[in-house]
């Protein structure tokens, strides 16, 4: 229990949206929406931290929330009432080229890697552009919103890739895929890359290091007025894996994403066009990764859409006696499917039509408790 009389101006404080409601229907005054899309919640379980100290957490209705707040000192009373906005504000649409992308219903980013070593899919397409564009097409086709082409892997002890070359792979499927109108994204940690992607028709560039590793990047996506994609790693250096040191992940990863979004909007950078990824498998355990899908809420309370990046992610061999990458697919949809019970709102995933489908059946699911009533 947290005990408001307690705590200071500097104690930090989260909500997690909890106890999901099949529907709003006769629940008038005791549930909130979740960021304008499906999903109705009827409770926050809120966490505060003071220093190092253990997080204390406490479960509040929705229905008390606003009651329970005027208890905290003022500025963490501020502090509540600002996450409970964000968890329930619009996220805004994405324009894409000629393409608008809207996130009142999960959407799905197909990877595309063009490098020879990616842990899943590396070497497929890599001397074939043409192919490697048509297997963006086949995904569009399918159903995802947004093709993510990278030149880089990114993978645990994989090797750095000089920019020169990573623009040669990448930039001759982005021009195929962005002459038909498919919405691109660009999956680069490097400056230079993400001009000569942005030149050849890619609209949205993906950054692992959150616009930390290269010194020009964020003046380049400002410029651009692109929109970004801010992931989580614990080194902005060559090995984003490296030097993971946590107190409590999950809070952990929200403060260093809010910090990220505040510089970014202090750079030019449109808030609305940011989104945020965990970093799912970046210098991170099982047990840490595990945490964070779980609690994969919380970071609504950031109030910019949310990514999640779990495709065939080695967590998923822990869990199922050690299956090879390419023998992931139940996991992968299995944590798509979490994902998006817990608000995500784009999926980036290998496997495009099997996700695709399991969000048309949750979709479905959605549309008929909403009709049911619960």
């Amino acid at each position: 229990m947290i005990d408001p009389a307690t705590l200071t101006p500097a104690t930090r404080l989260y909500l997690r949206p909890i106890w999901f409601a099949e529907s709003p229907v006769r629940l008038d005054g005791q549930t909130a929406r979740l960021g304008n899309g499906l999903l109705w919640f009827q409770g926050y379980e809120v966490t505060a931290i003071e220093g190092d100290t253990r997080p204390v957490r406490e479960r509040i209705s929705v229905a008390d929330f606003a009651g329970w707040t005027t208890r905290l000192p003022e500025p963490l009373a501020q502090r509540a009432h600002a996450l409970a906005a964000n968890v329930a504000a619009l996220r805004a649409p994405l324009t894409l080229g000629t393409r608008t992308i809207r996130f009142d219903v999960p959407q799905v980013m197909g990877i595309l890697n063009m490098t020879p070593d990616s842990f899943s899919d590396g070497g497929k397409h890599l001397d074939d552009p043409q192919a490697a564009a048509d297997s963006g097409f086949a995904m569009g086709a399918a159903g995802a919103a947004i093709i993510d082409v990278g030149g880089e892997s990114t993978r645990p002890g994989a090797d750095t890739v000089w920019e020169g070359d990573e623009i040669a792979r990448v930039v001759p499927v982005i021009e195929r895929l962005a002459a038909s109108g498919t919405p691109v994204s660009i999956d680069t940690r490097k400056a230079a890359v993400m001009e000569a992607a942005l030149g050849a028709g890619a609209s949205l560039v993906n950054d692992v290091s959150a616009l930390l590793h290269d010194p020009r990047s964020m003046d380049v996506v400002a410029r651009a007025g692109c929109p970004v994609i801010l992931m989580h790693a614990p080194s902005p250096g060559e090995d984003p894996h490296a030097d993971p040191s946590y107190h409590d992940v999950v809070t952990d990863v929200f403060d260093w994403l809010e910090a990220r979004i505040a510089a970014c909007v202090a750079a030019g950078i449109v808030r609305e066009k940011i989104i945020v990824d965990p970093g799912l498998g970046f210098g991170k355990t099982l047990n840490q990764n595990l945490a964070i899908i779980n609690r994969l809420a919380l970071f609504q309370g950031l109030g910019v859409p949310l990514l999640l990046g779990a495709s065939r992610k080695r967590m998923i061999g822990a869990l199922s006696n050690e299956a090879p990458a390419s023998a992931r697919l139940g996991g992968s949809v299995a944590l798509a499917f979490r994902g998006v019970e817990l608000g995500a709102q784009l999926l980036r995933v290998h496997d495009v039509p099997e996700t695709v489908q399991m969000v048309h059946v949750w979709r479905g699911l959605r549309d008929a408790a909403l009709t049911e009533g619960g």
